[in-house]
């Protein structure tokens, strides 16, 4: 059954990742009335808010952005740097939106920031629970009681610090993209029908955290359930 959840939320994430990426081309396509680059764009938004201790910076890859805040750079590819269309200005905005947020003190992003050594601790046990499990231990996953219902309550615990963190990432991932939006449209950065690109190109970003979120809360349901059944076998 894990299985099939697994690969249901693979597929489903495989669209939407597939999705984004065609409404990024599709709306790099459409240049800029304000003809802005991204980077522009960026540096822009974070004078604006006040912000003087970021630095906008190009890396490498496809759909790579991100902002950093240990070092406090906004992380934009190459298309998006360079780019003068309505994709690149949703992007970069979004980006300078977590900028905002951190030197703000967004709550969300404080927690999500503070739940992400625990996070690669538990993911790093999931990974190693998972190899056993599927390399000779797999006894141990159906067996009641003693060693399976302790090994039972461990994947409970690490999912469920994956899925709190799947969780709380939305609320920051949102924020950021309506920061971002509501901006680039009070700063006529975009006309209406640039903006209205921008805003589809941030809600298929956001679906797929909704996605991964959703796969996060599934999987952390499914052993539950099975924790649940035993103690009802009892």
């Amino acid at each position: 059954m894990i299985f099939i959840i697994g690969i249901a939320f693979m597929l489903i994430g495989m669209f939407v990742s597939w999705r984004l990426k065609k409404k990024f081309e599709e709306y790099s396509l459409t240049p800029l009335q304000s003809n802005l680059s991204g980077r522009e764009i960026a540096e822009q938004m974070l004078r604006d808010s006040g912000i003087r201790d970021v630095r906008v910076i190009c890396v490498e890859g496809q759909l790579t952005d991100h902002y950093n805040p240990a070092d406090k750079t906004v992380n934009l590819s190459s298309a998006v740097y360079h780019g003068r269309n309505a994709a690149a200005a949703a992007v970069s905005s979004h980006e300078c939106g977590h900028a905002v947020q951190h030197a703000t003190a967004y709550s969300m992003l404080e927690f999500r920031s503070a739940m992400v050594p625990v996070v690669n601790v538990s993911s790093t046990v999931l990974q190693y629970i998972n190899m056993a499990l599927l390399f000779g231990a797999g006894y141990l996953f159906y067996s009641k009681g003693g060693a399976g219902d302790t090994l039972l309550l461990i994947l409970i615990a690490l999912n469920g610090v994956i899925t709190l963190f799947s969780l709380v990432t939305l609320p920051v991932e949102f924020d950021a993209s309506r920061r971002a939006l509501e901006w680039i449209s009070n700063k006529r950065i975009v006309n209406s029908s640039e903006y209205a690109l921008s805003k589809d190109a941030l809600k298929w970003a956001a679906l797929t955290y909704v996605v991964s979120a959703l796969g996060a809360l599934a999987n952390l349901a499914y052993y539950v359930m099975i924790f649940l059944g035993r103690r009802d076998d009892d």
